[in-house]
Order: C-alpha cells, then structure tokens, then sequence
C-alpha cells in the first residue's frame, strides 16, 4: 500500500508534520511519501491568474501524488480556527484541475494537533464536513491536544491514553484497507 503523509502547513518547524510523520512510521510495512507543503508554494489563487498562467506545474505534481496513493494521512494546522493559507492556497489551486477532485476519493486519516487543549479541533470538524465535496473519503480523525505535553521527538506520542487512540485507529484503517 502506498501512503502520503503530509501537514496542512508551512512551517519549518511544524508540530503538525511531525505528528504527520510519527503517525507514518506506524504503517511501517507500507510505502511512505512524505510530502511538505514547502515544496508546492505558488501564488495565491486568483481566477484571473489561472486564466493567464494555467495550473501551475506544482500543482499538478501535488495532485498527481495524492492520486497515486491507497491512503492519506493529514495533520492540519489551525490557524485562526481554520486552515493555514498555505494549505487552504493548494486546495484552490487543486480543486481547478479539470475533470479530477483534490484527494481523487482516496481514504484520508485526518489529524490536528496544537499546543492549545483543544488539539486543533475547530480545523478539524471543518475539513471533515468539507473533505467530502473534494473526493476525500475520511475514514476517521484524530486530535493531539497539548502537542508539547503530549508528544516527544524521538518517541512520538507519550500519552498512553492518546497513543491507545491512535494505534486503535490505525488497526481499524489497516483492517478496513485489506
């Protein structure tokens, strides 16, 4: 099975890629592609710009991989209780590919997490009612709450009550992907 792996962010430092790849090394036996949003930075989405220049090249690319993938795993960032312009700017971009959707009906596992209690919830709960009407198949979500007290570099997720969550999830997808 082939996986992307991502953070719905630009951050060099993101907890949200960091939870991304931890959560990876669970499918251990798979495929793994990390992708960073970095490496798909375009200008902001205008109608005007994409009748000028077309979609850009990156793009295309950014589309091509999540359509080569048996499953998704995202981690958002919650930026002002929504996604991060960097993410929400290739979402745009993506969803003008003609006669495609932006996660092509793969299977997503979608996560958040933030240094804050409510671990990126708000983000979450709008991606998941939205995902949908972009060919996103969420098979389920997870929120990290208080990355700092709950996640180590180095050994991941240091909550056993929260480490039970995920892996139990992670058993589920795994199960349901057979």
């Amino acid at each position: 099975m082939k996986i992307i792996a991502f953070a719905g962010s630009n951050s060099t430092d993101s907890i949200n890629k960091k939870l991304a790849t931890w959560v990876s090394s669970l499918f251990a036996e798979h495929q793994i592609e990390i992708l960073d949003l970095n490496d798909y930075e375009v200008p902001i989405y205008k109608k005007s710009r994409e009748q000028e220049l077309g979609i850009p090249d990156k793009i295309i690319t950014f589309s091509e991989k999540l359509s080569d993938a048996d499953l998704i795993l995202l981690s958002l960032a919650e930026n002002n209780g929504a996604y991060s312009t960097a993410f929400k700017n290739i979402l745009d971009w993506a969803s003008r590919i003609p006669d495609t959707t932006v996660f092509h009906d793969k299977p997503i596992l979608l996560m958040a997490t933030s240094p804050g209690q409510r671990g990126g919830s708000s983000v979450l709960e709008i991606a998941k009612n939205r995902f949908q009407f972009n060919g996103g198949n969420v098979l389920d979500t997870y929120s990290l709450p208080s990355f700092n007290d709950n996640f180590e570099e180095g050994k991941g997720i240091t909550n056993e009550e929260l480490l039970k969550e995920i892996n139990d999830k992670v058993t589920a997808i795994l199960d349901k992907l057979k």
